[in-house]
């Protein structure tokens, strides 16, 4: 099995941490991985396309963190991105799970969710499993 990690790196000291879990994770399950580095969470949708083109990809995992500002800016990027995801995922019949924390945190929620990212590549897993499954 080979997945995709697209990962932000806005709030890259969170974010690398959540790779490192990602990472670990993937191995831990002798998945292989391709990583991706997008500079925020509005650019994840993009390089996710890129991977769900390659054949030997079988799902991606996205991760990110969208810290609450003084505007609303963070849930639009949520909304954006989670519906790009999605659409993506439906058209490429592949899993993409959604590792993106937010929107609405404080910095300390993001560094609490952390531990997130190990349930979003354990769940790329499993639909992967599930989707071959039924093939």
């Amino acid at each position: 099995m080979k997945l995709g990690i697209v990962v932000s790196d806005t709030q890259k000291k969170i974010t690398e941490q959540m790779l490192a879990l990602a990472l670990q994770t993937a191995q831990q399950h002798k998945a292989q991985t391709q990583i991706l580095h997008v500079p925020g969470s509005y650019d994840i949708p993009l390089a996710v396309k890129k991977l769900l083109e390659k054949k030997d990809i079988e799902g991606v995992v996205t991760l990110g963190v969208l810290i609450k500002g003084e505007t609303d800016h963070d849930a639009l990027i949520a909304y954006t991105v989670a519906n790009a995801l999605t659409d993506l995922s439906l058209h490429y019949n592949k899993p993409v799970t959604l590792g993106i924390n937010g929107p609405n945190m404080t910095k300390e929620q993001a560094i609490e969710r952390i531990k997130r990212a190990k349930k979003v590549t354990e769940a790329c897993i499993l639909m992967v499993k599930t989707h071959n499954s039924l093939i």
